[in-house]
């Protein structure tokens, strides 16, 4: 066994058959020079050489073209560098200052050593070659990202219906058997996956796990190949993915499987948290643990973050609807999705990149200011508040992300005490004949006063909505035109109750 280990790379090649069967060029393929796949080598750049020695300077896989302007006398050793260096073929151009026939040392030598020689016809300049290969590389990029896009959905789709599934769907768009391996055991496996795994694999897996950081190791195995790689967040492989396949990866492929991989990774972080909430949540109504260890249990951290989520644009589809999906994506089991196409969750740290990805499957998403586990209850508003903003500027919105924060300025019983003071004739007027009030105030507020935004994200005429806050105006006694009390109104949803 000689196993490879591999970067996660996405380098975009076409197949040296592609450039010869191009009939615009009219390249002819000397046949003894050709071994038993060597149509099939990866080109990754046309070059023009007339070095005599270009190998020290190209990174493998390159067609060179030369038309013998500087071809040395040692032509073996010549050829030699170019396949030693990784060159895919040796393009040859005729010209009738140069050379008009192909000079027979230079064909022994290229079959000699298997380099796939061309002869480019005069007709043919070396600029349309490399643009030739230019745009098939571009289309062939084109081809391999359309391909990650829809794995890319097909596999989101799937992690909704768990470990199984999603390894089913791996292995489907990767055309081969998958094993989903924990420390010691098979959690899932799909398209005939070998049980057990062969002596082989399992010592490439304890390669990666002897590894640090992300990383894959590639091994052939009875006539095919064999990649092993960390499912994330677990970098340090307790969790690895082991994919076999007649052929090697691509670098579409390897993106495909880094998706899959991350979504394995997520998707089985997220069933495993269901023993831990179940005792979690015991513990907490038994009084044996306290908000903060139920926290550090789940979430490992005291410290946590109230995230609130609305519907974006469209809305999400039915599968990130799905409370396991967002528990992935999250990274928390603590996530529940309400009526009104609206969630909540409570997490640990939440990066803009995360968000950003809700966004994108049709939710929009605040995240409010850390705080321990114990003063939860006391983020409600401040979430809400930051999710009206959010709506507002249509992109998500995290605490503490924008200008610094005066809040640390503040006494927080101060502060509660002054929203509870100036909301209290809003918040008894709602509760006696539920006006909606506060929240058609909080929305005004995020959408700077506009009527048709409001009216839009309340579901209400923008009469309406005009109505309402004119019933603020005299409930409260003030002049909604005046910023200072704008600005005072802002702070006091900041730091109000939990309510609506």
């Amino acid at each position: 066994m000689t196993p490879i280990t591999d970067s996660l790379s996405t380098e975009v090649n076409v197949p040296l058959r592609d450039v010869v069967g191009n009939r615009e060029l009219a390249l002819d393929v000397v046949p003894e020079t050709l071994r038993p796949g060597a149509l099939d080598a990866p080109v990754r750049w046309a070059h023009v050489s007339e070095l005599q020695d270009p190998a020290p300077y190209l990174l493998g896989g390159e067609l060179i073209l030369t038309a013998g302007v500087n071809l040395p006398e040692r032509i073996d050793r010549y050829v030699r560098g170019l396949r030693d260096a990784g060159v895919t073929a040796l393009g040859f151009g005729l010209t009738p200052t140069v050379h008009e026939t192909l000079p027979e040392p230079l064909r022994r030598a290229c079959a000699r050593r298997g380099l796939p020689l061309l002869v480019v016809p005069s007709r043919t300049p070396f600029l349309a070659v490399n643009r030739a290969v230019s745009v098939a590389l571009t289309e062939a990029g084109q081809r391999e990202q359309r391909r990650i896009t829809a794995a890319r959905e097909t596999l989101t789709r799937a992690a909704g219906g768990g470990l199984g599934e999603l390894t089913s769907s791996l292995a489907a768009v990767l055309g081969s058997w998958v094993a989903l391996v924990g420390a010691g055991d098979v959690l899932a496996s799909a398209h005939d996956a070998p049980t057990p795994l062969p002596l082989q694999v399992r010592e490439l897996m304890a390669t990666v796990r002897a590894g640090s950081g992300i990383r894959s190791a590639t091994t052939e195995l009875a006539g095919g190949f064999v990649v092993v790689q960390p499912v994330y967040p677990q970098a340090t492989a307790s969790h690895l993915v082991v994919v076999g396949r007649p052929r090697r990866l691509d670098g579409a492929g390897r993106a495909i499987l880094a998706v899959g991989a991350a979504l394995l990774g997520l998707v089985g972080r997220a069933g495993s948290d269901a023993a831990e909430l179940g005792a979690a949540a015991t513990g907490l109504l038994l009084g044996r643990v306290t908000p903060g260890d139920a926290a550090r249990s789940l979430l490992g951290s005291e410290v946590v973050r109230l995230v609130a989520g609305a519907a974006h644009r469209r809305g999400p589809d039915e599968v990130a609807r799905r409370p396991d999906w967002l528990r992935a994506r999250l990274d928390t089991p603590l996530v529940e999705v309400g009526a009104g196409m609206r969630f909540t969750a409570v997490a640990g740290a939440v990066s803009l990149p995360v968000l950003e990805d809700l966004r994108e499957h049709g939710w929009l998403a605040a995240v409010g200011s850390p705080v321990p586990a114990e003063q939860l209850a006391g983020s409600s508003a401040e979430a809400e508040l930051l999710l009206a903003r959010a709506r507002a500027l249509g992109r998500p919105v995290v605490a503490g992300s924008g200008p610094p924060d005066f809040d640390a300025l503040l006494d927080p019983g101060a502060s509660r005490g002054f929203a509870e003071k100036t909301l209290e004739p809003l918040a008894a007027l709602d509760e006696a004949g539920d006006r909606s009030l506060v929240l058609t105030l909080r929305t005004w507020l995020a959408h700077h006063g506009a009527w048709e935004p409001t009216a839009a994200e309340l579901g209400v005429h923008r009469n309406s909505v005009r109505h309402r806050i004119a019933q603020v105006e005299r409930a409260l006694g003030v002049d909604l035109a005046d910023p200072e009390t704008r600005m005072r109104l802002w702070f006091a949803l900041r730091w109000a109750a939990p309510g609506p």
